[in-house]
């Protein structure tokens, strides 16, 4: 793997848990799955989401709907669910 190929990871392994951190760290989900452009994930506790955080991490928006929250993240959502998977 070359030296910018090896960025590239760690840079989406790094948003991805800045995205991780913001909904409320691996013990506030319950599930986390990419529909299309969008992270749905089942929360413990919505209140946990912090959009801010969301935003600076590269998130386009954020939908909530009780304790499901999505994540607009664009075509590299299968990605980052990936990422966030091999977080937890």
């Amino acid at each position: 793997m070359c030296n910018d190929e090896r960025e590239q990871d760690e840079m989406a392994d790094d948003r991805a848990a800045k995205i991780l951190a913001a909904i409320g760290g691996p013990d506030n989900i319950i599930e986390i799955e990419p529909c299309i452009t969008r992270l749905r994930c089942e929360l413990e506790d919505g209140s946990k989401v912090d959009e801010a955080a969301l935003k600076a991490a590269g998130a386009h928006g954020v939908l909530r709907a009780g304790s499901v929250v999505q994540v607009i993240v664009g075509p590299e959502a299968d990605t980052i669910a990936s990422d966030i998977e091999d977080l937890l």
